[in-house]
């Protein structure tokens, strides 16, 4: 089954981290949930307390590349952007193959690795100034095995385009339906 990590930062976007999780779960994938503080409960942007698998500083170093590295937004990104952790592991897993998953504002983490330059991309409108390049009609694009979304009105889409890519677009419209119907 295909892997993914998730960091959670304090402030992160819970829509962001719950619906893509929920859906990556249904499809059979192993997601593992890492803190990027000190503490395995991390508090969203509205107050809602999420229990992490582990802390980011418990995983081996360097820590062998999942599937996919996901990063959900809110005013949490800036502290993606202010750890040199999070930048090494953005970089590990596109020199492994693997997929980077972003939404909202934290496209900009993939944009401080140079990871953006000349692709299709979109983000959360806040961020429009930094990312200029902004496909702002687009609710998830894909360009090469980087996924982009626009916000929390967009999880679902960014969880089941991700589910489609580390499985199959039959699995996730099974998912879709069985949840949307």
């Amino acid at each position: 089954m295909p892997t993914v990590l998730v960091i959670l930062p304090e402030g992160f976007e819970e829509l962001e981290a719950a619906a893509p999780i929920d859906v990556l779960r249904r499809a059979g994938v192993t997601v593992t949930v890492a803190a990027l503080g000190l503490n395995r409960r991390v508090t969203g942007r509205n107050a809602m307390v999420f229990e992490a698998d582990c802390l980011l500083a418990d995983l081996p170093s360097p820590a062998p590349a999942a599937d996919a590295l996901m990063l959900p937004g809110g005013p949490g990104v800036a502290r993606l952007r202010a750890d040199p952790r999070v930048l090494a592991l953005v970089l590990q897993h596109h020199e492994a193959g693997a997929w980077l998953a972003a939404i909202c504002a934290a496209p900009t983490v993939l944009h401080d690795a140079g990871l953006l330059a000349g692709r299709r991309y979109t983000a959360h409108p806040s961020v429009a100034n930094e990312l200029t390049a902004i496909l702002a009609a687009e609710r998830t694009v894909t360009d090469g095995k980087i996924l982009t979304s626009r916000g929390a009105g967009t999880a679902l889409d960014f969880g089941l385009a991700l589910v489609a890519h580390l499985t199959t677009p039959a699995t996730a419209a099974d998912i879709h339906r069985a949840i949307c119907a």
